[in-house]
């Protein structure tokens, strides 16, 4: 059973948020915030699988709320729910250890298969964030790369580049002529070497480290 904390200071969109996941037989809704400090007691409370927060509410907003989320919460994955795929909100939370994003005016159907993504430890991006991502990092590479590249093998190396550069796990096995299951075990490896969340940050570290370089 995935089990949900769900913070959006608006009643209704709860509700129906709510009533579009316990449609389903594998996910429940364990509990409910109108604002972020509150998000942040229930998540600490009832250490949930998936945080789905709104970025707009009182008290706390939903990127401070990530942030203390990530931290008391090692096991719970933060969703942020938006209006607008704004990267401001997209950085900030990111960086705050968000596993993605994803859009109110979303259909039921995508709602339901993100919670289920997010739950099984991947990142929830859209092709256009994963781009805007690159395109943001790619601008702050440093001139020389970090020495926790030296943790890899070789062919971690080579995953974790095309990881950065956007590519899914089906892409990578086709790039590198290799299964997809053991694109997926090479690719759980460099998370733990490397100490990242997910995907999302390995996308960040492979420019932030100097591994992919802007234009090459």
């Amino acid at each position: 059973m995935i089990r949900v904390v769900l913070a959006d200071d608006q009643d209704l969109v709860r509700a129906g948020i709510r009533m579009i996941l316990e449609s389903e037989a594998d996910i429940t809704v364990v509990g409910e915030a109108a604002n972020g400090k509150e998000a942040v007691r229930v998540a600490d409370l009832e250490q949930p699988d998936v945080v789905l927060l709104d970025v707009q509410m009182p008290v706390m907003d939903g990127l401070e709320a990530t942030s203390l989320i990530v931290e008391r919460c090692p096991d719970s994955r933060v969703v942020i729910l938006t209006t607008f795929e704004r990267d401001d909100y997209i950085f900030t939370a990111l960086r705050a250890g968000a596993a993605g994003f994803m859009l109110k005016n979303a259909p039921p159907e995508s709602l339901i298969d993100g919670v289920r993504v997010v739950a099984a430890g991947e990142a929830l991006l859209a092709p256009s964030v994963t781009r805007r991502i690159i395109e943001e990092f790619s601008s702050h590479v440093p001139v020389t790369r970090s020495p926790d590249l030296e943790r890899l093998t070789d062919r971690e190396l080579e995953v974790l580049e095309l990881v950065g550069r956007g590519m899914s796990n089906p892409e990578i096995a086709e790039a590198l002529v290799v299964g997809e299951a053991t694109v997926k075990t090479h690719v759980s490896a460099i998370l733990a070497k490397l100490g990242l969340r997910d995907r999302v940050q390995a996308v960040v570290f492979a420019y932030e480290s100097g591994l992919i370089r802007p234009g090459v």
